[in-house]
């Protein structure tokens, strides 16, 4: 007798995220073109792009607030874990998302505190909901995972009041509580300054040290810690060119998917990039 797999061992044998032709219309404009991509679990992958260039519409098509345009013979679009159908609060425990739209949402919520805000990464809501019952364990793991992102000294914090780089790691921390195998990070250093910025990476390259599988969408080659080996440049809603960090984080497919001039300097491991 075969005994069909259940729907947790499916989604870890899956592609994390898979896009097969997704195509995507906002308002009256085509922003990603037959966008075909396959990111394994474990695969630590930066996608790199110029502003304009479909980052933020892959990002919605994974949140579920773009669907792409529906394919003649059936066959689906956009796949996570496997699923074509799924809901993001459900999907936590393996795949967590930290977007600043997330933090605009929280910074609202009057009295929030940085334990508040990372408990209710328990909940998939903002707030921790009054009928439910906060656990011990549940309070050991955000001190587990502010410390993980290095934020542990914000707990009792106003969540309103941190700043732009203690935000960052506040919601990787929530995040982090459901134990996801995987963090989808959208543009993690904007608005950073330099500290906040480095502080940012070392969190990061800590989190791929626990085994935690990165997707970092991007246009800061700084970002793409030396863990992601894989990078993908998207331009134009277009895949143009998707390889090893060392084939593409140069001087010519950098200066060719932002459309001018790029030059790439490596200091100790670490890159940075210029323009002119």
């Amino acid at each position: 007798m075969t005994v069909a797999a259940s729907p947790a061992a499916l989604a870890a044998s899956a592609p994390l995220i898979e896009l097969d032709r997704a195509c995507v219309i906002r308002g009256q404009v085509r922003v990603l073109h037959d966008l075909s991509l396959r990111i394994a679990q474990g695969q630590h992958t930066a996608l790199l792009g110029p502003n304009g260039c479909g980052k933020s519409s892959f990002i919605k098509l994974i949140t579920r607030e773009l669907y792409p345009l529906a394919h003649a013979d059936g066959s689906v679009a956009v796949r996570v874990l496997g699923q074509n159908r799924w809901q993001v609060d459900r999907l936590r425990s393996q795949l967590g998302i930290v977007t600043g739209d997330l933090s605009s949402n929280l910074a609202d919520m009057p009295g929030l505190t940085v334990e508040e805000a990372v408990l209710s990464g328990f909940f998939a809501s903002f707030v921790v909901p009054a009928f439910r019952e906060v656990t011990d364990d549940m309070r050991q793991r955000v001190r587990q995972t502010l410390a993980l992102a290095g934020a542990l000294p914000l707990l009792q914090r106003g969540y309103a009041e941190l700043s732009a780089g203690e935000t960052r790691r506040v919601l990787i921390a929530r995040a982090l509580v459901n134990r996801p195998q995987a963090l989808l990070l959208d543009e993690p250093s904007t608005g950073l300054d330099l500290i906040a910025r480095q502080q940012l990476i070392a969190t990061m390259r800590a989190l791929a040290a626990e085994g935690i599988t990165l997707v970092l969408v991007t246009h800061h080659i700084e970002e793409i810690i030396p863990e992601i080996e894989r990078v993908v440049l998207l331009r134009g809603g277009r895949i143009v060119a998707d390889g090893s960090r060392a084939e593409l984080l140069r001087d010519g497919p950098l200066s060719e998917v932002f459309g001018g001039p790029i030059q790439v300097i490596e200091h100790d491991g670490r890159l940075s990039a210029f323009a002119g």
